[in-house]
Parts: C-alpha cells; structure tokens; sequence
C-alpha cells in the first residue's frame, strides 16, 4: 500500500486494485498519456518499473509527458529556486532510457513539463533556461501549481499559492518568459479560480496553456451534497475559457479525492462502466465546450491510482468517446497531446 504525501491522494492498493479485471476495449487506438508523474517517497514508489506496468496492461500507449510533481529527484544542494531542475534531469534520463529501445516502443517521458517559481519575475529565466538545458528537445513547459480556497482543508501542504497569484505582478513578469522561450504552462486550479486563468490567458494569448484534470472539480468538504451547483458554476467558468484559443483542457483526474466521487470507499475497485457514469457529464461538457480537437484524455498516475486501474480508467474513457467519430478519437487519444506539447514523431 502506498503511503499519500497528504490527505487529497488515496493510498494504492493492489489488493484492491485486482477485484476488478477487464478485457480492453479497441485495444488497437494509439493513445499519448499526457499527464503521470513519477517518485520515489517513503512507502509509495512510483518510476519506470511500476510505470512500465501500467503501460503494458493492454492498451495501445505509444508516448507519455511527464508532469512535474515537486517532490521528485530535486537537488539536494544550489540555490533554492534551481533544485526543480534536478527533476528534468530525472525525466530526461528516463526518456533516455526508454528512447534505448531495450523497455519496449513506448517513449515514456517524451515531453517534460517541470516546475519553476514564477514570482520571481524576470529572475525565473534563467531557471527556465536551465530547465531546456537538462531536458534538451524534450522540455514543454512549466506547472506551477496555483490550488486555493478558502478552507485550508482542501490546500495540498506542498503548495500555498495566494488567492490572486495568476494575477501579481511578479508572477505575470516570471510568465511573459514562457512565451519567450517557446514555452507552456500546464494549469492547476479550482473550478472557482477559473475566471483568473481567463484574464491570464488572455494577457498572453501566444503562450498555449492546457488546463489539468478537467478544470478543478470539487465535492468534498464545503462543496460535498453540492454536485448540481458545482456543476453549473464550473460549466459558466469552461464556456467562458473557451473563448481562449491558446487553451486547451485535459480530461482526467477524476480519481483523485477531490471530487468527491468516492469508488475508493467500495469493497470492490470500481469498473469502467461505473467510472464512465461518474466522469461523463464532466468530460462531455469539456468535449462539447472545447471541441475535441481542444481536448486530451489523461491518466493523472499514480495519484489517480488510489481510485481506479489504469486499464480500466483507459476503458471508461474509451466509453465516453464511444460516439465520437474516428476524427474525434484521433483527437482526444494522442493528437492533442502530440500536437501540444510538439512531440516529435508524433503529432
């Protein structure tokens, strides 16, 4: 069993895990995973080996983009603001690894998404630039976690953005450098902070931003019986953002504690027609909102691990777009992704 960093992440259990198997479903679509992490923590272990794992559980994964997650192979000694580039070097190596041929076609890690304070303003560059240092062709993009409400409760202890980040001015100088340099941003915020993200990416509509885990649903504590006014809010707040062309949305993350869905508390690990049930209106809104071609399909792992299989949530996925035409799928599996965040080979 994993032990969570805190209290948002549900701890993974195999055991459990492996009361539900599926056969996969159109084991022939190409899929890019745009969004997994990995990590080396006391009690949870997540790197190539266990990725490797999920990858080869059945369906077609030809390439992942590795997300920053601040608590990875950070260097232990210089200056503050340059340790999260000890994590690119990780993910670079990995991809390496893996560009050897000798774990199977899959190129795992081949974009890298890192991390950097950009409230430092015009001193972020040259932290930027090393981060395109340590990754060569296949650093994308900076995340720089920007989570807040006003319940301490639903704050991840490893981050503590002020209510107006996105809009200081120290960090709107940090992200003029983004698309300076050809960079992305990767956004993590709640439903409520959307309108934030709006003014931001119209500030800077040459930089491409792609909002994470369809947008920072919520349903536990404050916002818990509250799904139908969740929803609505939320769905203004997408309608709006979408009036952005330089944004996209990835559709995943539902795993997590956050929402409120709760298949973790279940005797038995939850099926992809469960999971479809829960996810759709979510992740049909997006879709219709956006577009497919504006759309990704993530897996969010090994945090999203706690509350499904990874061959099972593809399935669930897979479900949801079972109407959409081969164009769409195209879309939503792997050009998306390989279109933003430029992969080479790929897009």
């Amino acid at each position: 069993m994993s032990t969570p960093a805190h209290q948002h992440q549900i701890p993974v259990r195999e055991d459990w895990l492996a009361t539900t198997r599926e056969e996969v479903l159109e084991p022939g679509q190409p899929i890019i995973d745009p969004h997994h992490h990995l990590w080396d923590q006391p009690g949870w272990r997540y790197l190539l080996d266990e990725l490797l794992a999920d990858l080869r559980s059945g369906h077609d994964v030809r390439a992942t983009v590795y997300i920053q997650s601040s608590r990875s192979m950070l260097r232990a000694e210089g200056p503050a603001a340059m340790r999260a580039v000890g994590e690119t070097e990780f993910a670079n190596g990995v991809a390496a690894m893996c560009a050897s041929g000798q774990y199977g076609k899959v190129q795992a890690c081949a974009g890298i998404v890192g991390a950097a304070d950009l409230r430092l303003g015009d001193a972020v560059r040259p932290v930027l630039e090393a981060h395109l240092r340590a990754g060569g062709d296949r650093f994308r993009g900076i995340r720089h976690i920007a989570t807040w409400d006003p319940d301490p409760a639903m704050l991840n202890p490893a981050y503590q953005p002020a209510e107006d980040m996105l809009d200081s001015p120290g960090f709107r100088a940090g992200f003029a450098h983004l698309a300076e340099l050809g960079l992305s941003y990767d956004a993590w915020l709640y439903f409520h902070q959307i309108p934030r993200l709006v003014a931001l990416a119209r500030a800077f509509p040459q930089v491409p931003i792609v909002l994470d885990h369809c947008g920072g649903i919520l349903g536990i504590g404050r916002y818990a019986g509250k799904r139908d006014e969740v929803f609505a809010a939320w769905s203004a707040n997408m309608q709006e953002l979408a009036g952005c062309p330089n944004v996209m949305v990835k559709l995943g993350g539902l795993g997590m504690r956050l929402p409120g869905f709760g298949f973790e508390a279940r005797d038995r690990a939850p099926s992809s027609l469960e999971l479809a049930e829960a996810w759709r209106p979510w992740m049909e809104r997006c879709i219709e909102t956006f577009g497919a071609a504006r759309c990704m399909f993530e897996s969010n792992f090994p945090v999203d691990k706690g509350g499904y299989a990874y061959a099972v949530g593809w399935n669930a996925m897979k479900r949801i777009a079972a109407s959409a035409s081969a164009e769409e799928k195209t879309d939503l599996f792997w050009r998306s992704a390989a279109r933003f965040y430029r992969l080479p080979g790929l897009a």
